[in-house]
């Protein structure tokens, strides 16, 4: 007779630490370090955890590079480089796997945003409020603030010196 639970699952019998692995992986790529984190709250043996996840990298189902590359391709030009490369650390992937992750985008940062900035706004900033709202938008996705205000001028925004001018 099966025994009822109290969560949210109802009386589904629990996976096994390596079922959870799996299903995991076949909804998206991990990184070995998120994979490892999300898995540790389910078990108190860091060894078989170990052991499990080295298995999974023998056998090609769990890759850092191909983490890497499909996490770029799917932030492809809604982010800049940097903020790629700082995210895929962050996710637990050597920086030389992220730059190289990266890298193969052959992604222009100038152009990203450009594209960005005529994507969410179009027009030229009408004042100064404006000017910083647009300013942060591309900030937050990662741009050079030289990078922003290239993209600002030739969309013909005013600068701070071009006021007293008109």
């Amino acid at each position: 007779m099966r025994r009822a639970r109290s969560d949210a699952e109802g009386s589904k019998p629990a996976l096994s630490l390596r079922q959870q692995a799996l299903a995991a992986l076949a909804r998206r790529e991990h990184s070995r370090v998120e994979l490892q984190r999300k898995l540790a709250r389910k078990t108190d043996d860091a060894d078989e955890l170990a052991r499990l996840l080295d298995e999974f990298e023998a056998n090609g189902w769990l890759s850092d590079e191909r983490f890497a590359s499909s996490t770029a391709r799917s932030r492809q030009g809604r982010f800049s480089q940097r903020y790629i490369v700082e995210d895929l650390k962050h996710k637990g992937v050597g920086g030389d796997t992220a730059r190289e992750a990266v890298d193969a985008l052959e992604q222009d940062d100038y152009a990203t945003a450009l594209a960005l900035w005529r994507q969410r706004f179009g027009t030229p900033p009408r004042d100064q409020k404006e000017k910083a709202r647009q300013v942060r938008f591309l900030q937050s996705r990662g741009f050079a603030l030289s990078v922003v205000f290239r993209v600002l001028k030739e969309a013909g925004a005013k600068g701070e010196d071009d006021e007293g001018d008109a």
